[in-house]
């Protein structure tokens, strides 16, 4: 099934798929169609952990055709925004207003990803599945461009008045395990993955005074990580049983393999599982065995974000500006046609002039 563009003024279409309304596997196949027609210069995907979010250039009825005419469905809790609330929606994400750590830097990393280079994906912050990027992709639509230029522009502004040290969401899932075992200094977190994500949760399981263990596909790079958050590595695959621990933090792309032994271990300990992956590394049975002591990464995006009124005030007048400000360029770029007819007009009439 497809969604119809339909009636729309000249400008943008946005197709949002939000972890806080929409489930981590419908988001993700949203995110796998969407991500069909992502090469096209009037399509760009954001996607993150908790969002999958296809914005889209409509300059009249012939965007209505090709490849745009298979957009994916929305799924159910989907929201579709256009023109500048589709806009201000971007610059909200880009400034740090729509996360779950407010201001937080890796979703401005994100979207920078999505305009330098289409072509060859970049490491997201969450594992996504390999191949969902298409390939062939071709320079942005004009429109499209300079919404994601102005959103960077305003996501790197907002970031400069930050006076206390970043936060992320391995954060919030450290705070997670420390609401369980207590404070971390001396405690065993396991961190399953090398991405980008569990490089996060590592260090600043390292910063807090844990002892990291590291798991990982890849035992090279779990060493790599492993030393550089001055911990050790553990063993990875169903043939090995998790190590002792007081919590673990997942952040993988794929499925986390267990066997009936390990499985039955991981249930029998009283740790608490954070889950960053998406869609969820640990199969549904696991996760309604573990209740209460396994949390996703969709349960995080319902968490409170804290920030003071006075910046994020600052940070909300700072989206009104950017929105004006691309409000403005858009008038002026749809003058243009008319200014060149216009010239043109008279450029012809003087030339029969001279000639007569």
């Amino acid at each position: 099934m497809t969604e119809p563009l339909g009636t729309v003024e000249p400008g943008i279409v946005a197709l949002l798929a939000h972890a806080r309304r929409v489930p981590s596997e419908a988001r993700e196949a949203f995110a796998d169609r969407a991500a069909l027609i992502a090469h096209d210069p009037r399509a760009i995907l954001v996607r993150t952990c908790h969002r999958a979010e296809l914005y889209l250039a409509t300059d009249g009825a012939d965007d209505r055709s090709l490849s745009l005419a298979g957009l994916p469905q929305l799924p159910a809790g989907g929201i579709r925004l256009e023109g500048l609330p589709a806009a201000r929606h971007l610059f909200t994400v880009a400034a740090g207003l729509d996360s779950v750590v407010v201001g937080e830097d890796q979703v401005l990393h994100q979207v920078r990803e999505c305009l330098a280079d289409r072509q060859v994906p970049a490491a997201d912050a969450c594992p996504v599945p390999v191949g969902s990027h298409a390939p062939g992709a071709q320079r942005l639509h004009p429109v499209l461009e300079r919404l994601f230029q102005v959103a960077l522009h305003l996501g790197r502004e907002t970031r400069s008045w930050r006076e206390e040290p970043p936060r992320s969401l391995a954060d919030v899932a450290l705070d997670r395990i420390v609401a369980v075992a207590g404070p971390l200094p001396g405690r065993r977190v396991l961190v399953v993955g090398a991405g980008r994500m569990a490089r996060l949760a590592a260090f600043a399981a390292d910063r807090r005074g844990a002892h990291v263990l590291v798991a990982n596909r890849s035992a090279d790079r779990a060493a790599a990580l492993a030393r550089d958050a001055h911990g050790e590595t553990a063993g990875f695959g169903d043939h090995v049983a998790p190590p002792e621990v007081d919590g673990i933090v997942l952040a993988i792309g794929g499925p986390w393999p267990l066997s009936p032994g390990a499985r039955e271990a991981l249930l029998a300990d009283a740790q608490p599982v954070v889950d960053l992956s998406s869609p969820p590394a640990v199969d549904p049975a696991t996760r309604e065995a573990l209740g209460d002591r396994y949390t996703s990464v969709d349960d995080l995006a319902h968490a409170p974000a804290g920030e003071r009124r006075s910046r994020r005030t600052r940070v909300e007048r700072a989206v009104d500006g950017a929105e004006a400000s691309f409000a403005a360029w858009l008038r002026v770029r749809d003058r243009v046609p008319a200014i060149r007819a216009l010239s043109h007009h008279a450029e012809a009439r003087r030339a029969q002039e001279l000639e007569r």
